[in-house]
């Protein structure tokens, strides 16, 4: 199909791999972190952390509780906790998050809202 995942046992927990020339046309959802290097035309929704590699690219819309960008999204990036941009960051659309660190030279066209107030299950 066309369609490689990987499940590795790391640090007790699962994650999921998307692999670099790898094409995803629909919406993933994920309880466990997600590497993405492929490519995804659909919406994001991971309970976990998503990495989003160098090359990795999103067309559509990202709900996280932590996000690390460093490939391509056009779309809105929701996160509940943390988000942080590295330097080869391309956004376009809008962010929310509670957390947000930015490498310079991430590039981001959009409007960005963060959330003051922690969550109430701390």
């Amino acid at each position: 199909m066309g369609i490689k995942q990987k499940e590795e046992n790391t640090n007790g927990g699962l994650h999921n791999t998307l692999a670099a020339g790898t094409t995803v046309k629909g919406n993933i959802m994920t309880e466990t972190d997600f590497r993405l290097d492929g490519k995804i035309e659909g919406d994001v929704n991971c309970s976990g952390k998503i990495v989003i590699g160098p090359k990795g690219n999103v067309t559509g819309n990202i709900v996280s509780a932590n996000a690390e960008i460093l490939g391509e999204v056009e779309g809105s990036v929701h996160v509940s906790a943390k988000l942080v941009l590295k330097a080869t960051a391309v956004i376009k659309g809008d962010i929310f998050a509670q957390t947000l660190e930015i490498e310079p030279n991430a590039r981001f066209n959009g409007v960005c809202k963060m959330s003051g107030e922690e969550s109430a299950s701390k």
